[in-house]
């Protein structure tokens, strides 16, 4: 089985923005574990047993669904416990569940930004894929120089699934993604730019990473929380500039 390199995250607190919607909230965060790479072909292949093409890229045109189910499988393997449960097209979150799962908006940016106010870690040539390289599909995970928390490419190469609604009022099921890609200028690769698509949706330049990490509250853990979800899904609070009625499959 190919190794997953996983990076302790220490307790802390990062602040998210969303520009659209023009707002800030902190969020206090517990320790947890991300990986230390995104998802890599070889890991994805050998434990669905499928065929590698590029064996250290990250694998890319995953879904947000199919990555849960990887998370689920993985876990497993390891003989650990499960973090997600299906009920149809219904996910949930087990958060006291000590398997492998998408790391949630909060934990993503607290990890990226490694202690940076900056929108990157780094000079961006540096420290990401973009669309200054010129290069047209993913690239080998660890090419770039990674941030003070040992990260590879949380910025650029491709984006990364988390486990959040980007805006169930506005998206519905939608589901953010963040980081950036290959293809992407240096305003969307950013730690603080959110995007978002279907769970369904399969796009070229979105992977995901993993992490770990259980918690006491059922209804909330690392910055997200189910009643937050259902309260915003009535759509009772004020649009935001520039709101338009849910089209498509993919808010990019």
């Amino acid at each position: 089985m190919v190794e997953i390199e996983m990076a302790e995250i220490a307790a802390g607190t990062v602040i998210l923005n969303d520009a659209r919607r023009r707002t800030r909230r902190q969020v206090e965060l517990e320790p947890f574990e991300i990986a230390v790479y995104p998802v890599t072909q070889d890991l994805f292949a050998e434990l669905l047993g499928i065929a590698v093409v590029h064996a250290r890229r990250p694998v890319a045109d995953v879904s947000w669904l199919r990555a849960i189910r990887f998370c689920n499988a993985l876990s497993e393997w390891e003989g650990l416990d499960p973090a997600y449960a299906f009920d149809g097209p219904e996910v949930t979150w087990h958060t006291d569940a000590d398997g492998y799962r998408l790391p949630t908006e909060a934990e993503w940016e607290f990890a990226c930004r490694a202690g940076s106010s900056a929108p990157h870690y780094g000079p961006l040539p540096e420290v990401a894929w973009t669309a200054i390289d010129g290069v047209r599909s993913p690239q080998d995970v660890g090419g770039r120089i990674p941030n003070l928390n040992g990260l590879f490419d949380t910025l650029g190469n491709v984006w990364e699934w988390c486990w959040d609604h980007l805006d169930p009022a506005r998206y519905g099921d939608y589901r953010v993604f963040r980081g950036g890609g290959f293809a992407d200028d240096a305003w969307s690769v950013r730690a603080s730019v959110r995007r978002g698509g279907a769970p369904g949706t399969e796009l070229e330049d979105v992977g995901f990473r993993v992490a770990r990490g259980g918690f006491d509250d059922e209804d909330a853990a690392q910055g997200w929380s189910a009643s937050a979800d259902r309260e915003r899904a009535l759509g009772d609070e004020p649009r935001p500039v520039g709101w338009t009625p849910l089209r498509g499959r993919s808010s990019r």
